[in-house]
């Protein structure tokens, strides 16, 4: 791949990170599952659990040296990460039960941890994309929340998909595997 090709895959990979998706994913549906922009502080919150947490916790154990960058490309490392994803989202979603959220952000918290155990248990074995699964979970739960508009957001997932291939942190079955895995979640509005 060229120069320019790396640097524009860098930048998707970048901007398209999970914590950013789940910032501004996230926010979005606490405001659909509100029904108005008061459900946006429960989106921020769920943010903060599911996103900023973990990436603040990966921060901190790359300035220690246990990790080279964000991407954690070893996958035999990447046990702690989950449990902490794990543990911050369980403990978000009890706040927010406790605190009566809008019944779909708190049901978007409970997709993304279950999702969470999936990936863990697939991790065990091969090196499944969590870029591409959050990119594809956050676009389907608000085409179920919100809008099936929001399948046009799908574009997003396979440009993120295409940057973890283009970098070779993962392959084309990893990142499908999770973008698959992410639209699977939105099957909890099923239920």
């Amino acid at each position: 791949m060229s120069a320019a090709g790396t640097a524009v895959a860098r930048a998707v990979t970048d901007v398209l990170q999970p914590r950013n998706v789940l910032v501004a994913g996230l926010t979005g549906l606490g405001a659909a599952a509100a029904g108005d922009w008061t459900g946006a502080a429960w989106g921020l919150f769920a943010a903060l659990c599911a996103g900023l947490v973990p990436a603040g916790y990966i921060d901190w154990e790359r300035k220690r040296g246990t990790w080279g960058d964000r991407h954690v490309v070893d996958r035999t490392k990447r046990a702690p990460i989950f449990l902490v994803i794990l543990g911050s989202i369980g403990c978000g979603s009890l706040v927010m039960v406790l605190a009566h959220a809008p019944h779909d952000i708190l049901t978007a918290m409970i997709a993304l941890w279950a999702m969470t155990v999936v990936l863990l248990t697939v991790n065990t074995v091969w090196k499944i994309s969590v870029d591409s699964a959050v990119a594809s979970a956050v676009v389907a739960m608000l085409a179920a929340v919100q809008s099936p508009w929001w399948l046009l957001a799908y574009p997003l997932v396979a440009a993120v998909c295409w940057s973890r291939v283009a970098l070779t942190y993962h392959s084309v079955a990893q990142t499908v595997a999770g973008a698959s895995l992410g639209l699977a979640t939105a099957g909890v509005w099923l239920i």
